[in-house]
């Protein structure tokens, strides 16, 4: 990858949400995850952004961080400052060396990745871009509650984010705004204000910001309905693995005590190899072992946490997204039931869905064969994803 191809993005999520609550507006419970959640998988779904910075309250630095490195693009989580201007800056100061920046409030959730290839696509011919709508209405300015002139609305933009500028563009007009005082309540703004030219791309009506409870409220419902809306695809995945003396036992991407571990090329975390043969058998990708052949040194000892995050990244890349898995591991000893919640709340975190989808449970085989004579452990999951699109 040239170094000339390097895009970061920018969410701004540092807003309090005063009108909604004490939590931040972005750490909102919102349609099985957090605001920032839903914006974050959709800023950085496209494979032309390469990394992402999200900025929010200081406060809550650690819940954010928490919740935003779950994602494999993001590269860091910042405290904001007392506005949007000064968390834009402040991201902007942590994108290393990305040529283009893409700026998006984590409060429009329904953006598409669509939409954000597209402002990307037209800064990169002209240095800076933005989604804006159309004026619907008639659009009056308005002093001491009377009309004072009627505007054409023919020329009136509503500007949207994502925007999307060549990043020493933007440096150069946040550098300026702060020598000269200037407040503004979009970068596009401040890039005007030095002399350059915006384009504007046609925005998304679903794209708007969440402020009210009722903004929230109707955001849910369409999110909802377009998760809904995606066509689903289910998969199975088995694996099983011989227990030897000298190896650590991995299980779900968990440490658990044992005299005994499972031999294989990687960790040999049974559990997270079925789920992503599981995941690849759902979107009709070939299986692990062709995407990390065991003859492949890379791989030797690798963290299988880190194979499954790269197999949700090419999910993503054909399309899909996980819904949620099921999983039964058969297994003689050690006694596994302590060690479920955390092996859930693992794999929730590597595939960015709730703890409530994902289903795991631990069964002997009763004395029967290899797996009942304690000679190995196995491990049989299935995946249920979804087509994702923008």
């Amino acid at each position: 990858m040239s170094a000339l191809e390097l895009t970061a993005a920018i969410l701004a999520a540092a807003g309090r949400g005063r009108r909604l609550g004490t939590v931040p507006k972005a750490l909102l419970p919102f349609a099985g995850r957090t605001l920032l959640e839903h914006t974050l998988a959709a800023v950085l779904e496209p494979d032309e952004i390469h990394a992402g910075v999200v900025v929010v309250p200081g406060e809550h630095l650690a819940a954010a961080r928490e919740l935003a490195v779950r994602h494999p693009k993001v590269t860091a989580v910042l405290p904001g400052g007392e506005e949007r201007q000064d968390s834009v800056a402040a991201g902007l100061a942590a994108v290393g060396d990305a040529v283009w920046v893409v700026v998006h409030d984590a409060a429009r959730p329904l953006v598409s990745a669509g939409l954000v290839r597209r402002v990307l696509e037209a800064a990169r011919e002209t240095g800076a871009a933005t989604a804006a709508l159309p004026a619907r209405d008639t659009v009056k300015l308005v002093g001491a509650g009377m009309v004072t002139e009627t505007l054409d609305r023919e020329r009136i933009w509503l500007a949207q984010t994502p925007q999307a500028f060549r990043r020493a563009l933007l440096r150069d007009a946040h550098e300026r705004a702060r020598r000269e005082g200037l407040r503004a309540t979009d970068d596009a703004t401040l890039v005007e204000a030095v002399g350059a030219p915006v384009r504007v791309v046609p925005g998304d009506p679903l794209n708007f910001k969440v402020t009210t409870a009722e903004d929230l409220a109707l955001a849910e419902v369409l999110v909802r309905e377009r998760a809904g809306a995606g066509e689903r695809r289910t998969g199975i995945g088995y694996d099983v693995h011989r227990l030897v003396p000298g190896r650590r036992l991995i299980l779900g991407g968990v440490e658990i005590p044992s005299a005994l571990g499972l031999a294989g090329h990687s960790d040999a975390d049974a559990v997270l190899h079925a789920v992503m043969d599981a995941l690849l058998g759902a979107a009709g990708l070939p299986d692990i072992g062709q995407l990390f052949p065991p003859t492949d040194e890379r791989f030797r000892g690798a963290d299988s946490s880190g194979l499954l995050r790269a197999v949700v990244n090419h999910l993503r890349q054909v399309g899909y997204a996980p819904v949620n898995i099921d999983v039964v591991i058969l297994a003689e000893a050690p006694l596994l039931a302590p060690y479920i919640p955390a092996m859930r709340e693992r794999l929730a975190g590597v595939l960015a869905v709730e703890a409530g989808d994902v289903g795991l449970k631990a069964t002997t085989a009763e004395g029967l064969g290899a797996i009942g004579r304690g000679e190995g452990i196995a491990a049989q999951a299935v995946a249920t994803v979804r087509r994702i699109t923008g």
